[in-house]
């Protein structure tokens, strides 16, 4: 099957996002001691730089900067932290002699003065994996400074996530979730052609919910946003394989993102780019023709 797209195209820094031709590939990197796959590997200027070079070297389209750890549990740090994890970095990468300085960045934050700082050191979108809900200065600050914002479904917070988990549909309310929060981005001035949605893999989800999202995910293409899907490494996978190890999940992503690229996935947020990006040219050369 063809996969079609009406969305319009997307210019970030001088790179066209043109939706449905190809999947574009957004590359996790982490500047925390405590992310669940891959906390503490990065968290110095010095590794996180060369990380996004080797990122970008192995094919990455965005670069996804946090410095605030979402995985389950995980406790909400001060504000100064998180700028002092991620504003250096962006500066560094933005520097003209760095092979990234002209790939698009974006930065995975729930606070708006952390997005408003990131975009003036130089990153290009907002990643918001609250939906704009907790902070309710993101949207219009994202607004205001006219860069993609993405929109991710969850419940709760990181600390209370996985116990909010019991839905009458699952599918419904996910979908009910996204187009309120595209309706109030629209709102606060927002284009929605700078609107991307992101169905929560992981976030306040079982692992069989999970995979009846990847199911379902051409459902969500009727809310006319580009489609992120972020499976990369996670439980779910791990307890499909009886693996705990995050880093020893990288064929289980593989065929993760396979299955959300034949269901019209725009972009799959990852950690193995080089593999990924394979996965994923295979997977464009069957599906979207």
């Amino acid at each position: 099957m063809q996969i079609t797209n009406n969305n319009e195209k997307l210019t970030i820094r001088d790179q066209s996002f043109d939706w449905g031709k190809r999947t574009y590939i957004m590359g996790v990197l982490n500047v925390t001691p405590d992310s669940f796959s891959d906390g503490g590997k990065f968290n110095t200027l010095e590794s996180a730089t060369a990380q996004a070079q080797k990122m970008v070297e192995n094919g990455a389209d965005i670069i996804d900067i946090g410095g605030q750890s979402t995985r389950p549990g995980a406790p909400e740090i001060p504000l100064e932290m998180e700028l002092n994890r991620v504003i250096p970095l962006i500066e560094t990468l933005r520097s003209s002699e760095n092979i990234c300085a002209k790939v698009p960045i974006s930065i995975d934050t729930t606070r708006a003065a952390v997005a408003q700082a990131a975009i003036a050191a130089g990153a290009d979108i907002i990643n918001d994996i609250s939906g704009a809900i907790f902070d309710p200065q993101m949207l219009p600050t994202a607004a205001k400074l006219g860069v993609p914002i993405v929109l991710m479904h969850i419940r709760g917070t990181p600390q209370t996530m996985q116990s909010l988990t019991d839905y009458q549909d699952l599918i419904g309310e996910i979908y009910q979730f996204l187009e309120s929060r595209i309706t109030a981005a629209i709102a606060a001035g927002i284009d929605k052609s700078k609107i991307i949605i992101d169905p929560g893999i992981g976030f306040a989800k079982t692992s069989d919910q999970n995979l009846e999202i990847l199911r379902q995910l051409p459902k969500f293409t009727t809310l006319g946003c580009p489609l992120l899907v972020g499976a990369s490494r996670k439980s779910f996978i791990g307890n499909i394989l009886n693996q705990p190890d995050p880093q020893q999940r990288v064929w289980g992503t593989a065929a993760a993102c396979t299955i959300a690229i034949a269901n019209f996935a725009n972009i799959i947020r990852v950690h193995d780019i080089k593999e990924m990006r394979e996965v994923s040219q295979v997977a464009d050369a069957i599906c979207r023709f």
